[in-house]
């Protein structure tokens, strides 16, 4: 089967991580793939797998903007000339792209929703969710039936998959040289890889630190990731006189032995569709306290495979921090079982599978 997958570009982040696993998996079961996108750092990555980069500029905000129709004739072209047999599209402005490349071609046109959107006039004039859009976690079903009235024989839930061999737990020698890579040494390490955007609830997770170090003084919080917030945030741990205690990364080299450095993983998020970085610090044997919202919850059981908190909340998160970093045997504990749900839950396999099926339905 050939497929045309869609999306925005190809920088680390939440979208791309879904599709290296994605792609991985299709080119492995020999299907070709085409990747649209504006490039980005993760393309190199996209190429080695096998996948065919046609790589456009349409890096924009705007579902009116001139780059994006630009390109929809050379688009039509490859479809047609290379046999393309269905579009999968992961973000808005592919979702658009895509639902008029149907139009064009005749080739039917999937989206995958990988979050939460705001109900505005335009997504339901012009809603493109395609013949059949995938969700990414059950509190999306009810996103896109409800706010947005899909019909539900049009939704299918395909939670997100990892990949076990590439998520592992660690030797301490590779988790120590990782550590010291990034001028860290063996104090607890709290840490989060996300974009650093407002309804990630980073400010939340500083605010939380200060009630931290009161119980584990040399505690360190690690936040690894880029985003419009950046400044805001380190002019509010300059505020809060944290310069020692918190680190910003900006690249993530190996995701895998990165998770490793930390002692725990949190994800604060004000809203969240369902948490790939969560599941991969899961699989990675990391026990994670995150927001009771959106999909977080389909993936963690409280107590058992990570622990919930109330989102906003500081000093709740501050509490379940430091009982995580105080209780060896717990943490290590909720971590190996947060791993195993992982491998008989969201296999990376399945996922694919899953989606391939729906590729199937719609030709």
């Amino acid at each position: 089967m050939n497929v045309m997958l869609l999306t925005t570009h190809l920088n680390a982040g939440g979208i791309t991580s879904y599709l290296q696993t994605l792609c991985r998996g299709l080119t492995a079961d020999g299907h070709g793939v085409w990747l649209v996108s504006s490039g980005g750092e993760r393309a190199v990555d996209f190429e080695a797998m096998g996948c065919r980069l046609v790589t456009r500029d349409i890096r924009t905000k705007s579902e009116l903007s001139p780059k994006i129709y630009a390109v929809l004739g050379d688009l039509k072209d490859i479809i047609l000339r290379e046999k393309i047999e269905v579009l999968h599209a992961h973000t808005r402005i592919t979702q658009v792209m895509a639902t008029w490349l149907r139009r064009m071609s005749g080739r039917p046109n999937i989206a995958t929703c990988h979050g939460f959107f705001k109900t505005r006039w335009n997504r339901r004039l012009f809603p493109c969710w395609g013949v059949r859009t995938i969700a990414i976690s059950e509190p999306v079903v009810r996103h896109l039936t409800g706010d947005f009235r899909c019909p539900p024989e049009t939704v299918t839930l395909i939670p997100n998959g990892i990949d076990l061999e590439r998520f592992f737990v660690a030797a301490d020698e590779d988790r120590t040289a990782c550590r010291e890579r990034h001028g860290l040494g063996d104090e607890p390490i709290v840490g989060i890889i996300a974009r650093l955007s407002d309804v990630k609830g980073i400010d939340i997770l500083i605010e939380a630190i200060p009630r931290v170090k009161e119980r584990i003084p040399d505690v360190k919080l690690v936040i690894m990731g880029e985003g419009r917030e950046e400044q805001a945030l380190k002019e509010q741990v300059r505020q809060r006189q944290l310069e020692g205690t918190v680190c910003f990364y900006s690249g993530v080299d190996d995701m895998a032995l990165c998770l490793n450095m930390f002692d725990v993983f949190v994800m604060p998020s004000r809203q969240e569709g369902l948490g790939l970085s969560v599941l991969e610090a899961q699989a990675c044997g990391l026990c994670v306290v995150a927001s009771r919202v959106g999909g977080l919850v389909s993936i963690i059981e409280d107590g058992e495979t990570g622990f919930l908190v109330d989102p906003q909340d500081p000093v709740a998160l501050a509490a379940r921090i430091t009982a995580v970093l105080t209780d060896d045997f717990t943490r290590r504990k909720v971590g190996r079982q947060a791993r195993a749900r992982v491998g008989e839950h969201h296999a990376a396999s399945r996922m694919v599978a899953e989606t391939v099926k729906v590729y199937r339905e719609v030709i």
